[in-house]
């Protein structure tokens, strides 16, 4: 599949009338072209199940490239998926991408296909660590979104809980953080842990609650009894 087609395919999808209120809502500059989700969806699953994963790596980029919201989207999407053989070009694109993060739709699908690759292959967690200390809010809030999987084992290995307390004292580095995502994604992360670790999440906002922000602090701690 050419990007052409690719592009072509999108555009049939679009919603007239659509793309304003998405570029606002998503506060977009960008060319939004205004396709609902469950039809861009469709359009990716479509590829994934069409196209080999070397193809689609092709594709992903091409897609990427153009800067068209949805389009960026799409790229994400192709490269979502748990088991895949071989998945160093996947994983090098995605650390591309990294410095063109600056919304959050379009950081949050790209971050799905890291949480992927990060599962199949755990050991690049001593790579999302060096994200931590990027000058770059998006790069920073993308250490916590890519290691959500984390935050869900009831059951965790040794392993597992190792590394949710080394992504924890990421989050802890993150509470004095300024930036208001950067202050949402550490409340996402332990608001997801508290389902499946309770203890955890009371003894980090015990530790640390005083310094983040009242926002955060009452989202991090809504499924705490």
């Amino acid at each position: 599949m050419t990007l052409e087609e690719a592009l072509d395919e999108l555009r049939a999808a679009i919603e007239p009338g659509r793309a304003p209120g998405m570029a606002d809502y998503h506060k977009q500059t960008r060319e939004v072209l205004g396709i609902p989700n469950p039809a861009l969806n469709d359009i990716t699953t479509g590829w994934r199940r069409s196209l080999t994963v070397d193809e689609r790596v092709v594709l992903a980029d091409a897609l990427w490239q153009t800067d068209i919201f949805e389009a960026r989207i799409a790229a994400a999407k192709l490269l979502t998926q748990a088991r895949i053989k071989d998945d160093g070009p996947i994983w090098d694109l995605i650390l591309s991408w990294l410095p063109d993060l600056d919304s959050w739709a379009i950081a949050d699908h790209a971050m799905m296909a890291a949480q992927k690759r990060l599962i199949a292959d755990p050991s690049r967690l001593d790579e999302v660590e060096g994200w931590t200390t990027s000058n770059h809010m998006w790069t920073r809030r993308a250490a916590l979104v890519a290691t959500l999987p984390w935050t869900k084992q009831n059951n965790p290995k040794p392993e597992e809980l190792a590394a949710r307390d080394r992504v924890l004292g990421w989050a802890a580095a993150y509470v004095t953080d300024p930036e208001w995502f950067i202050q949402k994604a550490v409340a996402w992360w332990l608001r997801d842990l508290s389902k499946h670790d309770m203890s955890r999440t009371h003894d980090f906002l015990e530790k640390y609650g005083s310094e983040m922000k009242g926002f955060a602090r009452k989202e991090a701690a809504k499924y705490l009894r």
